[in-house]
C-alpha cells in the first residue's frame, strides 16, 4: 500500500510541475531524475510493507512537587503577584525546567527587589537547580530574604528545610531552633517547627546508632 501511495504522489507532483510549473526545456527530465532518486531512497530506508502506526506524543518530563511547593502556601502569600510568580516557577520545576524557574523569579525581582518571598523562592530555585544542595547562591538568596524581613518565618523555615533535604542536619536544626526561639507563642506554625525538630533529632539519633 505504501508503494502505491508513494507512486501516486510522485506522478501527481510531476504532472503539476509539467502543467503549471513552466519548466524550461529539459526541466521535466530533471524532475523525473529527482523523483527517481527519491524512490530509490525510499526503497532503501523506507518500510512500505509495514502497517501504519501513529507515533504517540512524547511524554513531558514530570517531576514531583518539591517540598517548597507543598509547604509554600503555609508560610508565604497564597495570592498576589509574588504568589503567581512562585506558582509559575513551581510549574517549571515540575517540568524539569529549573533555569526557567530561576529566570522568571529574577525577572520579578528586577521589579520588586525588596520582596522577601521572591528571594525565598529564588533560594529554593537555586537549591533545586543545584541538585538539592545548598549552594552559595541559594544560601545568599535565603539570607537576603531574611535581611529584608527578619520577623518573617518563611526565609528561615525554608532555609532550614533546604539544609535538611541536603543532609546538613546540624545546620537545619540550628536555623529551626533560632526560628522557634523567636516565634510568638500563638504562631500557627510553631507546632510544625517543633514536630520537625523532633523528627530531626530522632533521625540523627538513628544515624548515630548505626
Amino acid at each position: 500500500m505504501g508503494w502505491i501511495v508513494f507512486a501516486v504522489l510522485a506522478l501527481l507532483v510531476v504532472g503539476l510541475l509539467w502543467r503549471f510549473g513552466r519548466l524550461p526545456k529539459g526541466g521535466i527530465e530533471l524532475v523525473g531524475a529527482a523523483m527517481f532518486i527519491a524512490v530509490a531512497g525510499y526503497a532503501w530506508q523506507g518500510s512500505p510493507g509495514l502497517s501504519g502506526k501513529p507515533t504517540p506524543p512524547a511524554d513531558m518530563a514530570k517531576v514531583p512537587d518539591s517540598d517548597f511547593a507543598q509547604e509554600r502556601e503555609k508560610l508565604l502569600s497564597r495570592f498576589g503577584a509574588d504568589a503567581d510568580v512562585l506558582g509559575t516557577a513551581d510549574a517549571f520545576h515540575r517540568q524539569g525546567l529549573n533555569l526557567y524557574a530561576i529566570g522568571i523569579i529574577k525577572g520579578a525581582l528586577e521589579k520588586r527587589p525588596n520582596s522577601a518571598e521572591l528571594w525565598v523562592g529564588l533560594g529554593n530555585a537555586f537549591f533545586i537547580h543545584g541538585g538539592n544542595q545548598m549552594s552559595p547562591a541559594a544560601q545568599l538568596a535565603f539570607q537576603r530574604a531574611q535581611a529584608i524581613a527578619p520577623d518573617h518565618p518563611g526565609p528561615r523555615f525554608f532555609m532550614g528545610l533546604s539544609y535538611a533535604q541536603a543532609g546538613q542536619l546540624d545546620q537545619a536544626e540550628l536555623v529551626w531552633r533560632q526560628l522557634l526561639e523567636s516565634a510568638p507563642p500563638g504562631a500557627p506554625w510553631r507546632n510544625d517547627i517543633e514536630e520537625r525538630l523532633v523528627e530531626l533529632e530522632r533521625f540523627k539519633a538513628g544515624m548515630a546508632g548505626r
